[in-house]
């Protein structure tokens, strides 16, 4: 069964997968006005990743091939966006385009199947969230970037 899954708030002391404080909204729960994580800023949720990373020994440079595989932005323009104010919502709509293979990325993110993510807005900041994941658990770069 196929449910709408939509972002739901919770506080940061939230220490699981979630990474973020985020966490998706179950089946019956009310419809939300908006995604808070939309708004937020890019460059805060790309340190955010890059703790992550480094905490698991992996390197700033690891979280940068993976957004820019992810959003075929160059290193100028990935550059550009972490220094500048713009949220989620617009560091996506700037992006070049979503590698055609990002519909390979498959599991869990904060207990919801990216693939089953209906927002396209929404999949794509979890499709980020998932490679970043993968990194932190180790996963070889090859197989995170799905080559």
């Amino acid at each position: 069964m196929n449910f709408n899954r939509e972002l739901k708030w919770m506080s940061s002391s939230c220490h699981s997968s979630c990474h973020l404080g985020l966490a998706f909204a179950r089946p019956g729960d009310k419809k939300m006005p908006d995604h808070k994580i939309f708004s937020m800023k890019f460059s805060k949720i790309y340190s955010l990743y890059v703790q992550k990373a480094d905490k698991k020994n992996r390197t700033e440079d690891e979280v940068i091939q993976i957004i820019c595989w992810l959003t075929a932005y160059d290193s100028n323009g990935l550059t550009k966006q972490i220094a500048g104010s713009n949220d989620l919502a617009t560091f996506f709509a700037e992006a070049p385009e979503v590698n055609p293979n990002a519909s390979l990325i498959k599991g869990v993110v904060c207990g919801v199947r990216v693939e089953e993510v209906e927002d396209p807005l929404m999949r794509k900041i979890r499709y980020l969230d998932k490679l970043i994941d993968e990194l932190a658990k180790g996963k070889p770069m090859e197989k995170i970037l799905r080559s």
